[in-house]
This record gives C-alpha cells, sequence and structure tokens, in this order.
C-alpha cells in the first residue's frame, strides 16, 4: 500500500484547497461556510516520482456544537491514526488562536511526523503571522498558499523524504463502482459495512454526506473504488447552494465509474426519482446494479422480490438488463454478492469481440429478419467492428443508415447481446455510411479566367 498523509486543521483553514491543488483536481467540496468536508476523502498525489495517499478531513474545533461534530472528530483521529505523516494545516491570514493549540496537543498524541503549515500566506503583511505559530512548539513551520500553490515545494520535499518507502509494485485497475440513491437509502451505511468500519457519517438527517467520497478497498486481492455520493433528490427540493454542488458531484461520479450501484429503499420500492438517476447512469453509459436495500425490514416472500423486481424493469426497461441484487446494509446480509456480481458485469462491460465473430452474428441477424426498403431500395450492412468498450461499443457500415428503422437497430442489439453473451450491460450500436471515415478529398481550384483586353 502507499503511504498516507492526512490534512488536519480547524474549519475554514482551507484543508480542501490544499487537497485539491494536491492531487491537480477539484475533488473536495470548497465553500466559505465552515463544516462542508465531514467525511474523510482520500486521493493519490504525487511528488518527484513519490505516490502517496492523500486524505482530507473535517474541521476540528474542540468546543463545536454541531450535531455531527462528535462523528467528524471521530474521523479525524482515525484518520491521523492510520497515517504516516500529517499535515497540520492552519489559517494565518489572522494569526493563531487558543484553539490551535488543542489541535497540536491532539496531534501530539500520535508517534508520527507533523509538518506545521501556515496557509493564506498570499497578501502582504500576512508574513509576520507565521512567527506565532513557532509557539506551538514544532519544529518547522512552512508558509504556503494553498490557492496559488506558493510554498508547497519545500513543504512536498520534506513531507516526500519523511514517508516510507513500501517498494510495492501497483495494484491492478481497480473497478470504479459509484454508489447513487435518494438520501437515507443506505448508501453509506452500506459503504461501511463494506469496510467493517465506521468509514462514512451516518445520520437518518438527509444530506449527511455531501463529497464524493473515494474509498479504495481489496476484497479477494481484487482492488475496488467505492465512491459514496450525496444523495439526489429533486430538483424542486435543493434549496442550498451546498446542496447544488453534492448533487452535481453525485451525476460527476458517474463520469468516472464503471458500475453504478444505484441503492433503493426496499419498502418503498422503486420511485420517480430512482428513474431519473437510473436514467442518469444510462445515458453515460454506465453498468447498472439495483440493490434493493434494507430488505430486512421486507416480509421475506418470492413474490414480493418478483414484483419488485418487474416494477424496475417497468419504470425502468433501458436497463431491463441490469442485474437487481437484495441487501441489507444492517444486518450484511448477501452484500459480499455485490462484488460477484460486479465481477461479472465488469467481465461483460470490458469484453471484446474479433471482427469475424461479430460479422457473423450480423449477418446472421439479417439474414434471420430482413431489414425493411428505404425508398424502394435494399438496405445492406456490408461489416462491422467493436470500436470501444466500457461500453461494448460497435459500428456497422450500411448503404443507408438513415433507412434503419429504430426497432431494427434494436433487434440488432439484441441479437449481439444474446450471441455475445452481454445480458448484463449496456450496448452502443452506430449505423455508418460505408466510406464516410475517408478523407474527402478537397476540390480542384479553377484557374482564373485571364483578363479580356481593353480594346
Amino acid at each position: 500500500m502507499k503511504p498516507v498523509v492526512a490534512i488536519v486543521g480547524p474549519p475554514n483553514a482551507g484543508k480542501s484547497t490544499l487537497f485539491n491543488r494536491l492531487i491537480r483536481s477539484r475533488a473536495a467540496l470548497v465553500d466559505d461556510s465552515p463544516g462542508v468536508t465531514r467525511d474523510r476523502l482520500c486521493a493519490s498525489a504525487s511528488w518527484d516520482g513519490i505516490e502517496f495517499s492523500l486524505v482530507d478531513t473535517g474541521g476540528f474545533f474542540i468546543y463545536d456544537k454541531d450535531e455531527f461534530a462528535e462523528k467528524s472528530h471521530h474521523q479525524i483521529r482515525q484518520a491521523i491514526r492510520e497515517a504516516d505523516a500529517v499535515i497540520l494545516l492552519f489559517d494565518g491570514a489572522h494569526g493563531i488562536s487558543a484553539y490551535d493549540r488543542d489541535l497540536a496537543d491532539l496531534v501530539r498524541e500520535f508517534d508520527i511526523p507533523v509538518f506545521c503549515t501556515v496557509n493564506k500566506i498570499d497578501h502582504p503583511g500576512r508574513e509576520e503571522n507565521v512567527y506565532d505559530f513557532y509557539a506551538l512548539g514544532l519544529e518547522a513551520v512552512y508558509p504556503v498558499s494553498a490557492t496559488h500553490g506558493d510554498g508547497l515545494g519545500a513543504l512536498l520535499d520534506d513531507l516526500t523524504a519523511s514517508l516510507p518507502q513500501t517498494g510495492e509494485t501497483a495494484l491492478d485497475e481497480p473497478i470504479k463502482m459509484a454508489i447513487l440513491g435518494r438520501p437515507n437509502v443506505g448508501k453509506s451505511s452500506l459503504v461501511n459495512r463494506i469496510l467493517g468500519e465506521e468509514r462514512i457519517i451516518v445520520s437518518e438527517i438527509a444530506g449527511t454526506t455531501r463529497d464524493a467520497i473515494d474509498t479504495l478497498c481489496e476484497v479477494d486481492g481484487r482492488p475496488y473504488l467505492l465512491i459514496d455520493t450525496a444523495g439526489v433528490r429533486r430538483k424542486s427540493k435543493v434549496r442550498t447552494k451546498l446542496e447544488k454542488y453534492s448533487v452535481g458531484k453525485a451525476i460527476e461520479s458517474l463520469k468516472r465509474c464503471d458500475i453504478a450501484l444505484i441503492v433503493l429503499d426496499a419498502e418503498a420500492g422503486i420511485t420517480d426519482q430512482d428513474v431519473k438517476i437510473a436514467g442518469y447512469a444510462y445515458e453515460e453509459g454506465r453498468a447498472c446494479i439495483f440493490l434493493l436495500n434494507k430488505w430486512d425490514l421486507v416480509a421475506k416472500h418470492d413474490r414480493v422480490f418478483t414484483g419488485i423486481k418487474d416494477e424496475i424493469r417497468y419504470q425502468a426497461g433501458y436497463l431491463n438488463f441490469a442485474p437487481v441484487l437484495t441487501v441489507s446494509a444492517l444486518t450484511g446480509r448477501r452484500v459480499p454478492k455485490i462484488f460477484e456480481f460486479a465481477d461479472a458485469v465488469y467481465a461483460q462491460y470490458t469484453q471484446r469481440i474479433p471482427t469475424g465473430p461479430l460479422n457473423r452474428i450480423i449477418e446472421s441477424a439479417t439474414l434471420r429478419t430482413e431489414p425493411s426498403m428505404h425508398r424502394g431500395k435494399r438496405l445492406k450492412f456490408y461489416y462491422a467492428a467493436q470500436t470501444g468498450i466500457k461500453p461494448p461499443t460497435f459500428v456497422c457500415f450500411v448503404n443507408y443508415p438513415e433507412g434503419v428503422h429504430f426497432s431494427y437497430q434494436r433487434y440488432l442489439v439484441n441479437r449481439i447481446r444474446e450471441s455475445a453473451g452481454l445480458d448484463m450491460v449496456p450496448i452502443r450500436l452506430w449505423l455508418r455510411k460505408r466510406g464516410e471515415n475517408k478523407q474527402r478529398k478537397a476540390p480542384k481550384k479553377k484557374k482564373p479566367a485571364k483578363a479580356k483586353k481593353r480594346i
């Protein structure tokens, strides 16, 4: 495993800004209001060829009365306990505060390297505030600007020099799974159950999870990246700017995942909002698995499962290939099955069909059911090729692509799905005219006409 570096500090010190700067992404939500980050966020970072895992944490304020403060403080302590080094980040705009000493005392409880970093040193006159932080008794103080990147080179040089050298080879590419659903369907509880610890703060209050939280785990020697997301409510019910950002992050997570785990409340069945979330996943071409959570609260009967499954197929017919699995995040029942399904789905999601077998599938399909005529002319399918995976994507070259009815195109997709064993993933099929890819020659320039002589 890569060494772990945790960023710890008081509210509004700029931890998430620094986190985004070091991972070269905007993975963490940033806002002026305190308490935006509650859970631990983890991402990969590197400096001078040295890779490490970077962890963002919530703001630590010992007298915080927020209802999530105790759980957030537990997350911070856990992050420090698991880290190989800590960036202790303070707000340098106003100098040292009495509460900063509490945080320094907390970090001293752990026997790991601590790098006292003073942020927001990007305005004239703030340099003098840096000297106040030497009173905390830490060996060195690093003045930086997370917004502009000033001073980070010296910090990262010393930080990476302190990290243990693992010498391990990189693991295989993890299967990325985004966990989506309405608020309070049990997404975070499911992640905690998988990890065997309270990795993500769970509450009955809607909106507890704000960020898209990445967690790398390993099951039976295979790596998986779990992306827990904020609950997606209807637009009419999204009131605050922060919730709007959170929902945006949830939808954005679909762009970087392989499989969307769409979590439903088994008691409520599928709702209109569940269908809309499933639609987002379908539009992005993601493989999907429906998880009926809270199955421990539902009367155990085969007809109950069949009824819910049929309703899912009816309401979200465009995802009729997606597997449906019953689980209970509370008891852990059938949760390990998620990874069995994910492995099977991912194998199909990345499958390639050789050109020869693919063309035999298309030829057999067109002979079995001929396409209709187009303006009195017979449609001819010349050949087909697979052009991509995630999802499996195919191109058929036809004499008149515009004449192929969408129902016939769907028929061809079903034949590919049936013949190639792609029964659990989306398939993309594009139609092109033969020769469309060839670069057209530029028209020859006409020679200018000779000017007529004047008499």
